[in-house]
């Protein structure tokens, strides 16, 4: 669990599950912290949109499921391609990395190369966003847990991931992850 400062590649977990709202036991990748707010990624959010109403290009290489990712609320037109390079020493060009084998794709990247560039693809559409200070104020009144990123979050089942992220905090946010949504066996 993180204690420092807020940073790009950490992952947000949400706490008080069974509250409802659109960050009910969600997973969080900060893409960027600075004064004028924070953005990240939801990582357990499908989207309904088709992925071949969005970039096509990309489809052969996305990482199971094959489906675009709902990243929040805000800007929901916009949409980000994280992806684990082929070769992490030796990073593709349009790849910017915020923690260890995550990194932020370029949508120009040429399509016929993301194949042998990534070994792991994923798309998102919209933000999670936060204005100056809002996070902060979040953090404080503990409606988040923060900890580090590993590829597996972003890449792998997102199913369970909320739980599989407690449990990997263990302490006191790791009890978090036993919650059930039958209220007399919390």
């Amino acid at each position: 669990m993180h204690t420092g400062a807020i940073a790009a590649g950490q992952l947000l977990v949400a706490t008080q599950p069974g509250r409802g709202g659109y960050f009910d036991q969600s997973v969080i990748l900060l893409l960027e912290h600075n004064p004028q707010g924070t953005i990240g990624v939801c990582l357990t959010r499908l989207s309904e949109l088709p992925v071949s109403g969005v970039h096509e290009a990309f489809r052969d290489h996305m990482s199971p499921p094959v489906a675009l990712f709902e990243g929040g609320p805000v800007n929901p037109d916009v949409v980000v391609a994280l992806g684990e390079p082929a070769t992490p020493t030796a990073p593709p060009p349009g790849w910017q990395a915020i923690a260890p084998h995550i990194g932020v794709v370029d949508l120009n990247f040429p399509p016929e190369l993301v194949g042998s560039s990534f070994n792991q693809l994923r798309l998102f559409v919209g933000l999670s966003g936060w204005s100056p200070g809002q996070l902060e104020n979040e953090l404080i009144r503990g409606s988040w847990f923060r900890t580090t990123a590993h590829a597996e979050d972003v890449f792998g089942t997102p199913e369970g991931l909320w739980r599989r992220v407690l449990r990997r905090v263990g302490g006191a946010p790791g009890r978090w992850s036993t919650w059930t949504d039958e209220p007399a066996l919390n």
